[in-house]
């Protein structure tokens, strides 16, 4: 089985919510719809206050270069545009939406006749993004240029911990995965595809071998952290190394989530916008862990109301424990790339202080990149950026291997980000 190197296994802590099938979320009284669920430029705001809109109703254009369009979650009131915390702890413009609970709802237009060019239309139209949790616009991922691309790659590896939507996507809507699958692969050009699932889902790489064939298969994986980040996951699928500051186009490969590929699926055969998503609300903090479906824009309060999340759990964290990001307030609302809720225990935290590094070299072994963390680390205390970015800071893709191993505790992966971040802001 070809995998990357490195990487680590840590506890997959599956069991609590994998085998709930997945149900309908929260509905909120009121919704702060995010005009930034996306990399890019924040969407424009096409209603105003005091406006009636419906379910599926565009309510703020993409704005120019890389943006994306937002739609309704439900029918209501427009009450305005508002500033609302977000989880970076900044307030950002949101659109403050009062529900009427009538449900009303508007689709997009029937496409016509579908062609690359229609799919990549339609796909940007929907304002759909990297469910996967990057958020990056697809259309403008699926528009490679004069790059050609052979293979289109499909993320259903889920390697963070806890995390069951893909997973329960797969299973309960594989026909449609691998339809959308087949629209991403008309509007990039791809003449075939590989999704990759890691070998400790077998019945998910059972249900999806079962509704691909032809051009589109399944490729079982090594479960092994972090296999679905882009380039660990596009050398396991087809054994392409993507070039060090390239993208996966660079290597005649395109990367989508499986969520991704849905939302593609619901655009295009059912004229259906993305304005929800499948998300995983889990945890021994949680009474109810489940999988379920959840408008954009729901704050994460109605979330722990409707699942049974204590407030008062040792650790909220928005997203996987890897990569994830602690949540300091449940007024900050979901969005496309909002995959998981997660409500921790004091026994899945660790509450070691960090201590002096005693040079065992395991975030080295570790890293799956090939990067030495310990000496990224050194030379940021140091000051000195050149270093950082001579041993590969910029390489880092934060997948948090290096602080899983550190018996020292120490904040490896937050300090690689932080010399990678200041780079950048050097020019260096």
């Amino acid at each position: 089985m070809v995998t990357f190197a490195n990487g680590i296994h840590p506890k997959g802590c599956k069991e609590l919510s994998g085998d709930q099938a997945i149900g309908r979320g929260p509905d909120p009284q009121f919704l702060y719809v995010p005009l930034t669920q996306h990399i890019g430029a924040p969407a424009q705001p096409a209603v105003g206050a005091g406006e009636r809109v419906k379910r599926g109703q565009l309510i703020a254009r993409a704005a120019e270069g890389l943006s994306a369009n937002v739609y309704s979650p439900v029918s209501g009131t427009v009450q305005g545009v508002v500033q609302h915390i977000t989880q970076s702890g900044k307030k950002r413009d949101h659109i403050l939406i009062e529900n009427d609970f009538s449900d009303e709802s508007v689709s997009l237009p029937p496409l016509g006749e579908i062609t690359g060019g229609s799919v990549l239309s339609r796909i940007a139209e929907a304002g759909i993004v990297g469910m996967g949790g990057a958020a990056f616009p697809t259309a403008a991922k699926l528009n490679t240029g004069e790059k050609k691309v052979d293979v289109l790659v499909v993320n259903g590896a889920e390697c963070e911990p806890y995390i069951t939507c893909d997973y329960r996507i797969m299973l309960e809507y594989a026909p449609e995965i691998v339809k959308g699958v087949r629209f991403a692969m008309l509007a990039c050009g791809a003449e075939r595809a590989v999704i990759g699932i890691e070998d400790n889902k077998p019945d998910a790489i059972r249900t999806m071998s079962g509704a691909a064939e032809g051009n589109v298969s399944v490729k079982r994986l090594k479960t092994k952290y972090p296999q679905g980040a882009e380039k660990q996951l596009v050398y396991s699928c087809v054994k392409r190394v993507i070039p060090e500051g390239k993208l996966p186009a660079d290597a005649g490969v395109v990367v989508v989530n499986v969520h991704t590929a849905l939302a593609i699926y619901k655009a295009v055969a059912e004229n259906t916008p993305c304005y929800e998503r499948v998300m995983t609300v889990s945890g021994k903090g949680a009474e109810r862990p489940c999988n379920i479906w959840v408008k954009n824009g729901t704050p994460y309060r109605d979330l722990a109301e409707f699942c049974g999340g204590s407030e008062d759990c040792a650790r909220i964290v928005a997203g996987g424990p890897m990569m994830g990001d602690p949540v300091f307030s449940l007024k900050v609302c979901t969005g496309k790339g909002s995959s998981s809720l997660l409500f921790l225990s004091e026994s899945e935290c660790e509450s070691k202080s960090a201590s002096v590094c005693i040079g065992c070299g395991r975030c080295v072994a570790a890293c799956p990149m090939g990067l030495s963390p310990v000496f990224i680390e050194r030379a940021l205390f140091d000051k000195n950026y050149e270093e950082a970015k001579w041993y590969g800071a910029e390489s880092c893709i934060g997948c948090g291997c290096c602080s899983y191993v550190c018996p020292a505790k120490r904040f490896l992966v937050q300090s690689v980000k932080l010399a990678k971040k200041t780079i950048k802001e050097k020019g260096l």
